[in-house]
C-alpha cells in the first residue's frame, strides 16, 4: 500500500524519464488554500523545506493562496521548519467563542500571523536570495468590496453566477494581485486571460498582504488599502486561484505542487462545478504530490480536516484529531524522503487523472 501518489503532466513525466527525480527539475512551488486541509501536508511540508531543497542555490519561486500562502510565508523564513511547527501548532489549537464574530476570526487569525513571523520573519521573507515568496490575493470590485453582509453576499451571489457562465467573467468582480518577493521576475499566465496585478512585498505591507490572502468572504474581514497596492478592499486569493489554473514562467523548470486532492478546483466558485477542470496545459509541468486514498481513509473519521469541524466537534475533539493528523502527516514526509532516495522513483510517478 502507498502512502502517497505521486502525479505529473506529461512534460514533467518526460523530463523525470529523462533526467530522473531530483530537486534541480523544479523553479516553483505551488500552495493551494483549503484552511486546515493543509495539515495532512505538514510532515510533506517538513522534508521539502529542510531536506529536499537543502543547499539550493538556484531561486524558486514559491506561489500561494489563502493557506498556502501562509505556508510559504514559512518557507521562506530562515528557519523555515520552526516556522511551519509555529504556524500547525497555533492554527490547530485556536478556538472561537460558540458565535464568533468576523472580528473575532479576525483578531485570532491576525494573532496567528504575527506568531508565525515572530520579529524577524517579514524581513527574512523579503530579504532571501532563494526562496522568493508570492501572495495571491483578491481586489474586490463592486458589493464584495463591502463588510455589510447583506450588500456582500448579494457580491458573491452575482459572481457566483458569473462564474458559472465562464470563469472569466470573474475578472468583472475581481482582480488577481500577487505580492512578491522584490527582483523577482515570476509571470503567471491565465488561459482565461484574465491578468494579474504585481506589487513588491514590504516591511509595510507583507502581514496585510499575508492576511488578505487568507481572508475568507463573510467569514473573515477584508483587509483594506494595503500599502503600495491602489485603494481598495482585499480578500482571499482562493476566490480567484483555490487549485490554481495557471501557466508561470520564465524559467523553465517543473513545478513542485503538494495538494490534498487528487483533483484541483481552479477556483473558489468552482467547488459545485464538476465539470469545470483546470486546462491540461496548466498542469503539464506540475509534479503534484497527494496523499493517497489509503492513508486519508486511516485517518480519525476517514477524512482530512477542514474548516466544517470548527462549526462540528467540539474543541476537545477536535483539537486531538486536527494534531493527530498532523503528527501522522510525518509518514507522508518519510515516504516521499524514501522514493527520492529510490532510483525507483519513476515507478511511483503517474499521469494526472483528470486531463
Amino acid at each position: 500500500m502507498s502512502l502517497l501518489n505521486i502525479y505529473a503532466g506529461k512534460h514533467a513525466l518526460s523530463r523525470i524519464k529523462r533526467e530522473g527525480f531530483h530537486p534541480d527539475l523544479f523553479d516553483y512551488m505551488l500552495g493551494a488554500s483549503g484552511g486546515p486541509k493543509w495539515f495532512v501536508l505538514a510532515g510533506l511540508d517538513r522534508y521539502i523545506f529542510s531536506e529536499f531543497f537543502k543547499g539550493r542555490t538556484k531561486p524558486i519561486d514559491i506561489i500561494g493562496s489563502s493557506a498556502g500562502a501562509f505556508r510559504f510565508a514559512c518557507f521562506a523564513q530562515q528557519d523555515p521548519v520552526s516556522a511551519i511547527n509555529r504556524l500547525a501548532q497555533r492554527y490547530s489549537t485556536t478556538t472561537y467563542s460558540d458565535k464568533p464574530t468576523a472580528k473575532e476570526i479576525t483578531d485570532k487569525g491576525t494573532a496567528l500571523l504575527d506568531y508565525v513571523l515572530g520579529n524577524t520573519g517579514v524581513q527574512e521573507i523579503i530579504n532571501n536570495p532563494i526562496v522568493k515568496a508570492h501572495f495571491i490575493v483578491a481586489k474586490c470590485k463592486g458589493l464584495t468590496q463591502f463588510e455589510t453582509k447583506s450588500l456582500q453576499l448579494t457580491g458573491l451571489i452575482a459572481s457566483a453566477g458569473a462564474n458559472a457562465i465562464t470563469r472569466r467573467w470573474l475578472n468583472k468582480f475581481y482582480q488577481r494581485y500577487v505580492f512578491s518577493a522584490p527582483g523577482s521576475q515570476l509571470t503567471i499566465s491565465d488561459p482565461y486571460g484574465m491578468p494579474s496585478y504585481w506589487v513588491p512585498l514590504s516591511a509595510g505591507n507583507l502581514p496585510k498582504a499575508l492576511m488578505a490572502s487568507g481572508s475568507i468572504p463573510l467569514i473573515i474581514e477584508g483587509v483594506q488599502n494595503i500599502q503600495n497596492a491602489p485603494k481598495g478592499m482585499y480578500r482571499d486569493g482562493g476566490i480567484i486561484d483555490y487549485h490554481f489554473d495557471l501557466n508561470f514562467g520564465p524559467e523553465k523548470g517543473l513545478v513542485l505542487y503538494p495538494h490534498f486532492n487528487k483533483r484541483p478546483i481552479p477556483g473558489w466558485f468552482d467547488k459545485s462545478l464538476k465539470k469545470r477542470l483546470p486546462h491540461g496545459t496548466s498542469y503539464d509541468e506540475v509534479v503534484m504530490l497527494v496523499p493517497s486514498d489509503e492513508f486519508i481513509s486511516q485517518l480519525p473519521y476517514g477524512k482530512i480536516p477542514d474548516r466544517k469541524d470548527f462549526e462540528t466537534m467540539p474543541a476537545e475533539l477536535r483539537i486531538p484529531y486536527w494534531e493527530y493528523v498532523i503528527n501522522q502527516s510525518d509518514r507522508l514526509g518519510q515516504t516521499f524522503a524514501e522514493m527520492c532516495d529510490s532510483e525507483s522513483i519513476i515507478k511511483h510517478v503517474k499521469p494526472f487523472n483528470f486531463v
